[in-house]
């Protein structure tokens, strides 16, 4: 009887324990062992750009994956986003950088306010459509109007200094850790928002637009908010990937190609799920090295980056389809499925 009392309550805490591992670990991991322990190329050939693109897929989760409508112009929102802070931070250079990144979100907010007017009549394919021409339109105001870019003939920008309150993040180690602050804050901003009325409406128009109209529900109104707020997290993304990542950039980076990325992101790690972009992303960001060393272990000279970009596109492609066929929810409810069976088997 007193073994079984004793081992009760150790028993009733192992649950709880396990639950909250990840909240203790990942933050010690992330700020403390990572930042410790890492070198220059993890940082930025690794992390920085995973950070970048978990934020974008995250913003893009939040209109796709949670309100149900599809964009395909997501790096016109980046492009916005950039060109904004570096237009903000060399017009009005007395303001501090943070201060700079939450205006350019919001420029960005606006571009996603507009891009999401159509939406209030259209649907589906057709939606996807008409932000697929935000993107080309974006793409030709970043080169017809040369003050944006300062006037460069080829429309490039360069990151300013990335400093806060007197601390310096221009080295790798900074430029994570800038970074990781930004997603880990709006991450948590976005978690407290799915998990909110407005988010619990997104979720209704996604299911069913009627049903959420006949319960009072403004559809219009969630929808273009949806497109701002989504605009807004994909626009601060692209700010890291231009100032903390690339540190200079063109037009061209936030291409086609860039919003096709973010989509896949989703895809594989899973729609309505804030994680999902974050594996999703991890995937995009370790494919390319992966398939370079097998490639090179494989075909040596003769696998350059022109068969790695062929190659990459056909194994992406092949997982989508793959993904699509086994498990439509993702990365996310494939992890959410080997948990389960880790937990009954340790019950």
């Amino acid at each position: 009887m007193a073994a079984t009392l004793a081992a009760g309550p150790r028993a009733s805490w192992r649950p709880a324990l396990i639950r909250a591992a990840p909240f203790v670990a990942g933050p010690v991991l992330a700020y403390g062992i990572v930042p410790a322990f890492g070198t220059s190329y993890l940082f930025e050939a690794l992390l920085t750009p995973f950070l970048a693109l978990a934020l974008a897929g995250l913003g893009l989760n939040l209109l796709t994956g949670y309100a149900g409508l599809l964009s395909l112009g997501s790096a016109a929102f980046m492009a916005v986003g950039a060109y904004a802070a570096f237009n903000l931070s060399l017009r009005l250079p007395f303001l501090p950088l943070p201060a700079t990144i939450l205006l350019a979100g919001l420029a960005s907010a606006g571009a996603g306010f507009v891009a999401g007017l159509p939406a209030l009549r259209l649907r589906g394919f057709y939606l996807a459509v008409s932000t697929l021409a935000l993107q080309f339109f974006v793409a030709w105001v970043l080169n017809r109007f040369g003050w944006l870019s300062n006037d460069n003939p080829s429309g490039i920008i360069t990151a300013p200094h990335l400093v806060v309150a007197g601390l310096s993040f221009d080295d790798p180690r900074g430029r994570y850790l800038f970074s990781l602050t930004v997603v880990t804050l709006l991450t948590f901003a976005a978690w407290r928002l799915v998990r909110s009325p407005t988010g619990r409406s997104f979720v209704a128009i996604r299911d069913h637009e009627t049903a959420a109209r006949t319960v009072g529900i403004k559809v219009g109104r969630t929808k273009l908010l949806a497109f701002a707020l989504s605009s807004f997290v994909i626009g601060v993304s692209g700010v890291l990937w231009a100032f903390a990542y690339l540190r200079t950039v063109e037009p061209a980076g936030f291409n086609l190609d860039r919003s096709f990325q973010i989509l896949f992101i989703v895809i594989i790690g899973g729609l309505g799920t804030l994680r999902g972009a974050f594996l999703g992303a991890g995937f995009i960001v370790v494919l390319p090295l992966l398939l370079s060393r097998l490639g090179a272990a494989l075909l040596g000279d003769g696998f350059d980056s022109g068969t790695l970009e062929m190659v990459q596109r056909i194994v992406l492609g092949a997982l989508i389809v793959a993904v699509l066929i086994r498990e439509p929810a993702g990365l996310s409810a494939l992890l959410d499925r080997a948990g389960r069976r880790w937990r009954s088997r340790h019950a």
